[in-house]
């Protein structure tokens, strides 16, 4: 696995459908050092604190793979890398091989999985259409959000290492299944909630998912 490129962008405010949105999801490939800080890159920051960055999505990566897929998708839209609002544009690295908790080391910094990408209405504001929301969704091509265990130098071109496998077994891929599709799958469900680098909020959403499940 490696690190195809490297994408940082400051908020910005754009017009969309008569309105003004401010938005950090413009993100270019930068060449050299970057340092990685616990909360994002240098040179990177998000717009919406709320729903954004933070530390369980201090680093957003996405497979370079991807591409090829919504080159078919979209054939008449460019598509350089960072398009998705990615920090990492990744070689080697998919949903259904990733683990929540999986450690890595890409350059001097270690960084833990953590959760998918759940799209937001900034995906259409970059896309041009609200459309692209429920589209990225069904792709299942999520990407992965990471949380700094230490913070470093990286760049362009940096292996991405394995360090460390979680033992839970419950991928990224399965986080988006049990909460789009399989949402009665009790067993995934319960490792999920024990899952500790699992953030609050989606285990949160586990627990009274498994409620539901029980009142059937």
């Amino acid at each position: 696995m490696r690190l195809l490129s490297l994408n940082v962008g400051l908020p910005r405010q754009v017009r969309f459908q008569g309105e003004l949105v401010t938005t950090g999801i413009f993100k270019k490939p930068v060449q050299g050092s970057v340092r990685l800080r616990k909360l994002n890159l240098e040179g990177d920051k998000q717009a919406d604190l709320k729903v954004h960055g933070g530390v369980d999505k201090a680093v957003y990566a996405y497979a370079g793979e991807h591409y090829d897929y919504w080159r078919q998708e979209l054939p008449d839209m460019s598509l350089p890398w960072g398009m998705f609002g990615e920090n990492f544009t990744t070689e080697g690295m998919f949903e259904e091989s990733v683990n929540i908790g999986d450690q890595f080391k890409v350059g001097t910094a270690n960084l833990i999985a953590t959760q998918p990408r759940m799209p937001c209405y900034k995906l259409g504001v970059k896309f041009g259409s609200m459309d692209m929301i429920k589209r990225f969704l069904a792709s299942g091509l999520t990407g992965v959000y990471f949380k700094v265990m230490k913070e470093g130098e990286l760049e362009q071109g940096d292996e991405i290492k394995l360090i460390k496998k979680a033992e839970n077994s419950v991928t990224v891929k399965d986080i988006v299944r049990i909460y789009t599709i399989d949402k009665d799958d009790i067993q995934t469900i319960e490792r999920a909630i024990k899952i500790k680098d699992l953030p609050n909020g989606w285990r949160y959403h586990f627990i009274k998912q498994l409620g539901q499940v029980g009142k059937k």
